[in-house]
């Protein structure tokens, strides 16, 4: 089983990072710190105003504790079954890699985000993975089909980055949701829609790539504090809160996609 930050390719010259101590270095000189949390900030730049924030981060880790996503996150880990080493980006808390790690105890993982405060929760997410600051949009600092799974859960996709950094026959596991999804709680208090067909979207940005669909949804009832949590940990948080939040019946309703990167697998 290999570090999974000698996956990395440094963000200057390319060149493939390896890991001495607590630093990473690559061939031409160029060298990063491992922070003491145990996470390596590669972005290179002050992290964008929408990076998700410590209380986003708490109130994602109070639903995701609460069992909410589960059935999400086994039908992501099911996606990915066969592989050795992943990468989820737009990782967040980590939480959907961690699950994969615990169904697959030979691979290794790697978790991206541009929000350091993620970042130090997510290198604290599995002791088989690793942490890295980086910007899906931006292009990902991961050596060339380095990995054969790539996780996006809710998370910016970049096709061409995708491809790169994705071993021929690896999979790309991406979740996103469904119209009906949360839509008591957006209905509720006004929040921002889903569009229709976001699935086939996804699709059409890989053509010719092989792709399975699983459907999960389920009707929970949830409490104030709850429905409060889900509102604070997405993009929500960054306009106005609702001033009253109600709980009650509410619907999680996603389409889990494994689309398969065309050629051989191989992982070296």
């Amino acid at each position: 089983m290999t570090d999974p930050f000698n996956w990395l390719a440094c963000p200057h010259c390319t060149s493939p990072l390896s890991r001495e101590g607590g630093t990473l270095h690559c061939a031409t000189g160029h060298s990063f710190d491992v922070a003491r949390q145990g996470y390596v900030n590669l972005l290179g730049h002050t992290a964008p105003k929408n990076a998700d924030t410590p209380a986003m981060l708490d109130a994602r880790a109070r639903v995701l504790a609460s069992g909410l996503f589960d059935p999400v996150a086994d039908a992501v880990a099911a996606a990915a079954s066969t592989a050795t080493r992943i990468l989820e980006v737009g990782a967040g808390t980590g939480f959907y890699l961690a699950r994969a790690l615990d169904a697959l105890p030979q691979a290794a993982g790697l978790a991206t985000d541009v929000s350091v405060a993620a970042a130090k929760r997510a290198a604290r997410a599995h002791p088989r993975a690793a942490s890295v600051v980086a910007d899906t949009w931006a292009g990902l600092p991961v050596a060339e089909h380095a990995v054969d799974a790539l996780l996006c859960v809710f998370a910016p996709r970049n096709p061409a980055e995708f491809s790169r950094v994705l071993a021929p026959g690896g999979s790309l596991v991406v979740v996103v949701p469904l119209p009906s999804h949360l839509q008591e709680i957006r209905a509720r208090h006004g929040l921002l829609d889903v569009p229709d067909d976001k699935a086939g979207a996804v699709a059409a940005a890989f053509p010719g790539w092989p792709v399975s669909a699983t459907a999960v949804e389920r009707t929970v009832d949830l409490s104030a504090e709850q429905a409060r949590d889900l509102i604070a940990m997405g993009p929500n948080a960054f306009h106005a809160a609702p001033e009253q939040v109600d709980g009650g019946t509410c619907t999680v309703a996603v389409t889990v996609l494994r689309l398969t990167q065309p050629g051989s697998r191989h992982v070296g």
